[in-house]
């Protein structure tokens, strides 16, 4: 895959996501996947994926947008900053429209993505949602749990400092 190729998969993985069809959006994806979501965990496997953006999100979620900025890619693995969009359907936040930026991360295999992890600053969309300094706190917390639960993490703070990863 090139990297012109990366940014037509990544256009056609956004539009995708915003269309709501999940199984369309699954099919971005190896059998095998993993999609590390900062709101719903990780989804393991083209159904799991499908079932989390079609039900889930879109569930909680209308009048989304996603668009990826800056693609790079080499060969295995690609990155891109994003920007996104959607008004909540939850409730409590009813109405309410929430603009997000972030990176994202892509394993991409047989030019299908094998691994998907993304960075966002979630407390900014809580804050733009309304959502109160305990719930916040408890959210926090939980991804505080999937950031040391990671193999990767746990690797990094075993190394000493001024050691490195040995490359893959």
């Amino acid at each position: 895959m090139t990297g012109d190729e990366f940014a037509s998969l990544l256009s056609d993985f956004t539009l995708s996501a915003e269309s709501g069809d999940g199984a369309g959006f699954a099919d971005h994806f190896t059998e095998d996947a993993v999609y590390h979501d900062y709101i719903y965990g990780p989804h393991r496997g083209r159904a799991d994926i499908a079932h989390m953006m079609q039900n889930l999100f879109h569930r909680d979620a209308t009048d989304y947008r996603w668009e990826m900025f800056d693609p790079v890619f080499d060969g295995r693995q690609g990155y891109a900053w994003s920007l996104s969009s959607f008004t909540s359907t939850i409730p409590q936040f009813k109405g309410r429209r929430v603009v997000i930026d972030g990176m994202s991360r892509f394993i991409v295999r047989d030019g299908l993505i094998a691994e998907y992890r993304e960075s966002v600053n979630g407390g900014v969309a809580m804050t733009q949602l309304g959502v109160e300094p305990a719930r916040m706190e408890k959210v926090f917390r939980r991804w505080t749990g999937w950031l040391s639960e990671r193999p990767e993490t746990q690797d990094y703070l075993a190394r000493p400092k001024g050691s490195r990863a040995k490359r893959q």
